[in-house]
């Protein structure tokens, strides 16, 4: 089953075409990259999947559904969830009140906030259960302000996955780390659900061969190579563009 279907999908800024029909699908559970050169088009791909961004031309199917219209929150709602290139965690609030409000987001009743705490019983369980989970329990009280960048990025993807996504878009989940803290993000994808899609974008071609059953290489906005790990390794064309490696 497909989990996302993308359509001669095309983004026009002025004279320029950042995504250039580009068309692909991505099977329930399946782990995909992409990757390409600063400028290939791969974060404003990324924005049209997510509805940060409006195409110019194309559709985009999520679970079967037309999504192509729908902003950003809808498609959350769905079931897709994102985690950016640059932290967008509140960085002045602790980190279990980050958690609450992630998971308070879910709920049928978010727009219902002035209740007594009590009430939010079952979203502070979830809370102390995703934080054990990230061995962040013992900083719940910490401004994430405070944190270690690793840390800080461990959460706010451990956050994504609170939300019970149907599809992750990772955007440079190793944007920052050190090896030991990319070996982190490494083992929290590889451990994910089986039925969780994973769209991933970033330039660690350590993490990407590691954690990728099947990677899509973008350059001015189209694919020139869509294969397994060792395809594209052994595909001269992406060796020359991408990885500079002449003939």
């Amino acid at each position: 089953m497909q989990a996302l279907k993308v359509e001669r999908l095309s983004k026009q800024f002025g004279g320029v075409s950042a995504v250039n029909r580009v068309s692909f699908s991505v099977e329930v559970g399946e782990r995909l990259a992409i990757i390409g050169p600063n400028g290939a088009g791969k974060t404003t791909l990324f924005n049209l999947i997510n509805g940060q961004l409006s195409c110019t031309e194309g559709r985009i199917y999520f679970y079967g559904q037309d999504v192509t219209s729908l902003p950003t929150h809808s498609r959350a709602h769905l079931g897709q969830a994102r985690a950016f290139q640059i932290i967008s965690l509140w960085q002045k609030l602790t980190v279990l009140d980050n958690a609450m409000l992630t998971l308070h987001g879910t709920k049928p009743h978010r727009f219902r906030m002035l209740r007594p705490t009590k009430d939010f019983k079952e979203i502070f369980n979830q809370a102390v259960e995703t934080l054990r989970t990230l061995d962040l329990w013992e900083k719940r009280d910490e401004p994430v302000k405070n944190l270690a960048y690793g840390e800080k990025r461990r959460l706010e993807i451990g956050l994504s996955l609170a939300m019970q996504p149907k599809l992750l878009l990772l955007d440079e989940p190793s944007a920052g780390l050190s090896k030991e803290e990319g070996s982190d993000v490494i083992a929290l994808i590889k451990n994910l659900k089986s039925d969780i899609t994973v769209l991933m974008v970033d330039h660690d071609m350590d993490m990407i061969f590691e954690v990728a059953d099947r990677i899509i290489v973008l350059h001015y906005g189209q694919i020139i190579s869509d294969g397994t790990p060792e395809m594209i390794q052994r595909d001269q064309r992406v060796r020359e563009i991408y990885m500079g490696i002449e003939r």
